[in-house]
């Protein structure tokens, strides 16, 4: 594994600004992956055995991201809406995992470790840089409760939502008096009162332009690249 300033620039780039956050989820990271026995979890060999649990959207979890090399899109990171300040590091070849935990008491120990630092942000970011593990973090082991659906590779399950028809995958449909059912169908979302929008040529297709030429007009004012007007046309079918 790279040298920690290293991951720490590296990783503050890609982020955005280095902060106190920063260097915790680098530092959450390079433990994590060692307590489990990874270290280049980023090699191509290693990442396929890697899963990584972030319990915070904050700057740290961008940290453990860039460490570990885990991402969303490859189902390798996995975020779990709880704001704590931790991560969990999975090796899905042994089944080891471990729990990191910032300590609360880190925060109030900085001015211990960072005297000199008169600026707040500034000295958190220094003593954390200097703290052993064992006082900015807590440590715990864990039994990951994994199911098939949550590992990386193509889809294993897919239903339709019996409500508007939607596909859902993963099983992450809900069910009702027996039938599966979308969250967004269940009121359970994060968004509401959804509307379709059209605008003109949206529904464009090959076969249609065949059958029928392209109404100039219709498209005049509309956006030369995706067909999108000004002012959308809000759909209540």
């Amino acid at each position: 594994m790279q040298s920690f300033e290293t991951l720490l620039r590296e990783s503050a780039q890609a982020h955005g600004h280095l902060c106190p956050g920063q260097v915790v989820g680098v530092r959450m990271a390079m433990l994590g992956c060692r307590l489990i026995g990874l270290d280049e979890p980023r090699r191509r060999d290693q990442i396929k055995r890697l899963l990584v649990y972030v319990e915070m959207d904050r700057c740290t979890a961008d940290a453990v991201a860039h460490v570990t090399g885990a991402k969303l899109g490859r189902r390798s990171l996995k975020f779990m809406d709880y704001g704590i300040m931790a991560a969990t590091f999975l090796n899905l070849e042994t089944s080891r995992a471990f729990r990191i935990l910032s300590t609360e008491e880190a925060r109030d120990l900085a001015s211990a470790y960072a005297p000199e630092v008169m600026d707040k942000s500034a000295r958190q970011l220094e003593a954390y840089k200097r703290m052993a593990d064992g006082v900015l973090f807590r440590v715990q082991r864990v039994r990951v409760n994994l199911h098939e659906c949550d590992l990386p590779g193509p889809t294993l399950h897919k239903v339709v939502c019996s409500i508007c028809g939607q596909v859902v995958r993963d099983r992450r449909e809900v069910y009702r008096d027996g039938k599966p059912i979308c969250r967004p169908c269940t009121q359970d979302s994060y968004f509401s009162h959804a509307r379709e929008v059209s605008w003109p040529g949206m529904n464009w297709s090959p076969a249609l332009e065949n059958a029928n030429a392209p109404d100039l007009q219709a498209e005049k004012g509309a956006n030369s690249s995706t067909g999108i007007t000004d002012e959308p046309v809000l759909s209540r079918n």
